[in-house]
This record gives C-alpha cells, structure tokens and sequence, in this order.
C-alpha cells in the first residue's frame, strides 16, 4: 500500500514522513520506523504498529483506536487528543510522551513505561495498566474510573483532583503522590504504599473526606 508516496509495509523505513490526515486504518507497520513522523489527524483506526518506532511522532488528534501498539516506542510522542480507546500498549515505551485529553478507555497498558508521562485530563476508565510505570507520571484531572492499576508505580505522580472511582489500586506504589482532593471513592487500596503521599481533601474510598497532611511512616 502506498500513500502520500510512502509506501505503507511491515519494517517500512518512514523517518520523518508527512502522513498528516492519511487513512491508514489497518495498515501493516509492524517494525515500521516511524521515528518524528508527523501523523497528527491521521486514521490508524486497527493498525498493527508493533514494535514500530513513533519516538517523537507527532500524533495529535490520530484515530489510534483498536490499534496494536505492543511493544512500541513512543517516547517523547505528542499523543494530546488522540483516540486510543481499545488499544494495545502493552510494553509500550511512551516515557515522556504527551497524551493530554487522550482517550485511552478500555486500552491495555499492563507493564507500559510511562515516567513522566503527560496525562493531564486524560481517560483511562476500565484501562489495564497491570505493572505499569507511571513514575512521576502527571495525572491531573485524570479520569481512572475502574482502572486495574494492580501493582502499578505511581511513585511521586501528581493526580490531584483525578477520578479513581472503583479503581483497582492493590499494591500501588503511591509513595510521595500528591492526591489532592482526587476521588477514591469505592477504590481497592488493598496493600497500597502510601508513605509520604499527599491525601489533603481525598475521597477516602468508604466516602470519609481527608483532612490531612502527608502520610509519615
């Protein structure tokens, strides 16, 4: 397959591409080296993208949904805005990158790189991120609605005023996490850390509001 004169195969050297706005819905780019192509608007809606290079990638506003990003690296990736819902991450490496109000509902990101990752606004409801990174990952305004975050990091992540409604926190790391007034309520804090974690005005998850300061040991 051809498009815009780039020719759109598995291992396809697409450095720096201009694929901006390109249909490129189930298209086979597994290995693809994508590495600062500008895919802002593009359709990747299915698109078999493991193990591809998107490091630095413009992708903003992309149709990413369904799509299969296994493995991928995207770093540094400007993903604000994109349409990830139902996509597979797993592995990914998105350390770095920008998905600010993407939609990642329903994605799969059990043991993706996320450090220090901008996910400002974003939504995450009913996402796996099972052994995730999420480092000093920002997460203001987040919306984790039913996340299984199990034995995730989210050491020194900022998600104040996040929605962590019914999410599944069970051996979070959540040491030095600023949760400001996020809302925990129903949540699984099951064997959770919480040392040094900021809970002022949180919605403890049987509905107490916290008052509080950080937690000490």
């Amino acid at each position: 397959m051809e498009v815009n004169g780039y020719k759109i195969e598995p291992d396809a050297d697409l450095r720096g591409a201009d694929l901006e706005g390109a249909n490129l819905t189930h298209a086979k780019l597994s290995g693809a080296d994508l590495e600062g192509a500008n895919l802002s608007e593009a359709d990747l809606t299915d698109a078999d993208l493991t193990d591809a290079d998107l490091t630095d990638a413009n992708l903003r506003k992309t149709n990413l949904s369904g799509a299969n990003l296994r493995g991928a690296l995207l770093a540094g990736a400007k993903l604000s805005h994109a349409d990830l819902e139902g996509a597979n991450l797993t592995h990914a490496k998105l350390s770095g990158a920008k998905l600010s109000g993407a939609d990642l509902e329903g994605a799969n990101l059990s043991e993706a790189d996320l450090t220090d990752a901008d996910l400002t606004d974003a939504d995450l409801s009913g996402a796996d991120l099972t052994d995730a990174n999420l480092r000093k990952t920002n997460l203001f305004c987040a919306r984790l609605r039913k996340t299984n975050l199990f034995c995730a990091n989210l050491s020194g992540a900022y998600l104040r005023d996040a929605n962590l409604f019914c999410a599944n926190l069970w051996s979070v790391n959540l040491t030095d996490a600023d949760l400001t007034d996020a809302d925990l309520t129903s949540a699984n804090l099951t064997d959770a850390n919480l040392e040094g974690a900021d809970l002022s005005g949180v919605i403890m998850p049987d509905g107490a509001i916290m008052p509080g300061d950080a937690i000490d040991e």
